[in-house]
């Protein structure tokens, strides 16, 4: 069996059950976390409405500008939670609750969650 085609299948069903359980609402939307090869994103979503409240990612210029290397690096996820939690607290919101996506809390999903915490983001 192919060994992308695992990894892929084990995260998509971890995912599946983080979603079973965490849901964001108006009070307290859901951080999620996508990373790709190249880069990383992350998004406030209200599953209630199924409205996106605000998104950031390592492929703004911005951020692209300001990271140490290219976008798929832990500082460029760092500056991508730093920016999601102050484009948060813009729209009104303290506190999240953390979707990884059904990646393992390693490496750049950590970092963006540091990141998203130390500028305020409570989770």
């Amino acid at each position: 069996m192919d060994i992308a085609k695992t990894k892929r299948t084990r995260r998509l069903r971890a995912h599946l059950r983080i979603r079973r359980k965490v849901w964001g609402t108006a009070d307290r939307p859901r951080l999620s976390v996508y990373k790709s090869t190249r880069y990383v994103y992350a998004q406030l979503i209200n599953d209630d409405l199924g409205h996106t409240l605000a998104q950031a990612s390592s492929r703004e210029a911005e951020i692209a500008a300001r990271a140490e290397g290219s976008g798929s690096t832990g500082s460029a996820a760092r500056l991508v939670g730093e920016t999601i939690a102050e484009r948060a607290k813009t729209s009104g919101v303290s506190k999240v609750v953390f979707d990884r996506g059904g990646y393992i809390y390693h490496g750049r999903v950590k970092e963006l969650a540091e990141g998203a915490r130390a500028k305020g983001l409570e989770f």
